[in-house]
């Protein structure tokens, strides 16, 4: 079994960060995720739960495939919640596709900064565990590899999506803006009649 770790600063706030994490997937940074579906979604004293399915794509080395096979879609039960009043985003995930002697079991929590609640802290860590099938120890090493490589990836997409978000809402103030410069003139347009 390996454990893997890792702590990211996103230098953004809280309540950004979680926004991006729901529309994280699918993006153009780390293409291996192609979906995501939700199968459950309730509230429960006012924290928000959800069950989704998440499909992505594994990429096995040769040898790798020749030993557990290679389906097209990969897919992973992702539970999360959301607790708006303690500021706390938790996912975890765990794969269903090779789930016979393969398993990942991964954590994603996102809390603001503690010395700066304008930041937020994103803590990771993901279980790996292969069983059963020769070279285990060796193909956990690959495994945790790629986890660290597509960790990387999702930081850089949810920057990404934070991006994209920032460009809508500062297009919908620009709109507001524009809509309301309109009103004033009309208005303006209507007073200068009428006082004629």
């Amino acid at each position: 079994m390996k454990i893997w770790t890792s702590e990211h600063v996103f230098n953004h706030p809280w309540e950004t960060v979680a926004q991006a994490a729901w529309r994280k997937y699918p993006n153009p940074i780390n293409t291996a995720v192609i979906g995501t579906d939700v199968v459950e979604r309730r509230v429960v004293d006012g924290v928000l739960h959800t069950h989704r399915l998440v499909s992505s794509k594994w990429y096995f080395p040769q040898w790798a495939q020749k030993l557990i096979g290679s389906p097209n879609v990969c897919y992973a039960s992702e539970k999360s919640t959301v607790d708006p009043k303690e500021r706390l985003m938790t996912l975890k995930t765990i794969n269903l596709t090779f789930g016979s002697f393969l398993s990942v079991y991964e954590t994603l929590s996102y809390v603001p900064h503690p010395t700066d609640p304008s930041k937020t802290l994103l803590k990771q860590e993901a279980t790996v565990q292969v069983e059963g099938v020769p070279l285990n120890r060796y193909m956990e090493d690959v495994l945790t590899k790629n986890i660290s490589t597509n960790a990387g990836k999702g930081r850089q997409g949810l920057e990404w999506v934070i991006g994209k978000l920032n460009a809508e809402t500062k297009k919908s103030l620009d709109d507001i803006t524009d809509q309301a410069r309109k009103s004033m003139d009309e208005l303006s347009a209507t007073a200068q009649k009428i006082h004629i």
